[in-house]
């Protein structure tokens, strides 16, 4: 793959968003129970040239704004993929994960220091059947696909945020999972699966780059998954190996879809349809994120 980015120019789109999204957000109204369930969220969760993007990052702090400010963040992410079922750290402050590489040096100096989610811990594993017990990691950061886009989303940090890990890439396994978590949803809890709806980085190019849109690959499989979510098709998605177009270039490894079905399973209907709140693409990838009730 070539090298797409620069890591020695730094960027300053996250410093001139950062002050108006923090402002925005200390007066966000908190969830209450009159709000009812709060919805599950699967977003696109981009890397560290997201806080280069302002665009995208008015898409996700404006999709947060429309929220309820949640009580805790329960976030599966892509980039944790660890069986028996774990969660990170619940410590206030917990550590980050830098695990990326060859970007600027800003990018490693990022702190996120989020409340004691402790509380939240005991939920989700009060959660698990006794069958699922649930590994509780004292010193587990969150990684970056959680990190980076909650950090622009609730830039204050003052909603306590827990990760769990994906132990497991078939899509029943982890409906079900989704589908454990579905009760948080009642306390106020955002339950957000965090991938990219495709992924193929090694088949980027710097002549896709250049003429500015995306490869067939990643606009068919993009269009492919809309068309099912707006129809409410779960086994359409479930047989994405057989089924999507532009495989296995959309995905040559499927943890960046596959968080898509603890977000439909945690929904109050899994085949209902969704609310697509952002779509385009980034270096030809498709940035797809949508909300469910």
């Amino acid at each position: 793959m070539p090298n797409l980015l620069d890591p020695a120019v730094p960027a300053g789109a996250f410093d001139e968003f950062v002050v108006d999204a923090a402002a925005r957000s200390r007066t966000q109204r908190a969830w209450t129970p009159d709000d009812g369930p709060m919805p599950a969220l699967y977003l696109s969760h981009g890397a560290p040239p997201l806080f280069d993007d302002a665009r995208w990052m008015r898409q996700l702090s404006g999709w947060a704004q429309e929220l309820p400010k949640p009580s805790s963040i329960l976030i599966v992410s892509a980039h944790w993929e660890s069986a028996p079922l774990s969660l990170s750290a619940s410590a206030a402050n917990t550590p980050l994960v830098y695990d990326f590489g060859g970007f600027h040096r800003r990018y490693y100096e990022m702190t996120y220091a989020t409340p004691d989610a402790s509380a939240l811990a005991r939920r989700v594993a009060a959660a698990m059947p006794d069958s699922e017990p649930v590994h509780e990691h004292p010193s587990r950061g969150l990684d970056h696909g959680a990190w980076v886009p909650l950090k622009v989303m609730y830039p204050l940090g003052d909603v306590p945020v827990l990760q769990l890990s994906m132990p497991t890439h078939d899509p029943d396994r982890l409906l079900d999972l989704g589908r454990r978590l579905r009760s948080l949803r009642d306390e106020g809890v955002l339950v957000v699966g965090s991938g990219f709806m495709t992924h193929g980085l090694p088949f980027i190019t710097r002549q896709m780059l250049t003429d500015n849109r995306p490869p067939a690959w990643s606009a068919d499989f993009d269009g492919w998954v809309a068309d099912a979510l707006a129809r409410g098709d779960v086994d359409t998605l479930a047989a994405y190996r057989f089924k999507a177009p532009g495989m296995p270039y959309a995905h040559p490894t499927v943890e960046h879809y596959t968080p898509l079905f603890v977000t439909l399973g945690a929904a109050a209907r899994a085949d209902q349809p969704v609310r697509t709140t952002i779509d385009g693409y980034m270096m030809g990838l498709s940035k797809r994120s949508f909300q469910v009730a």
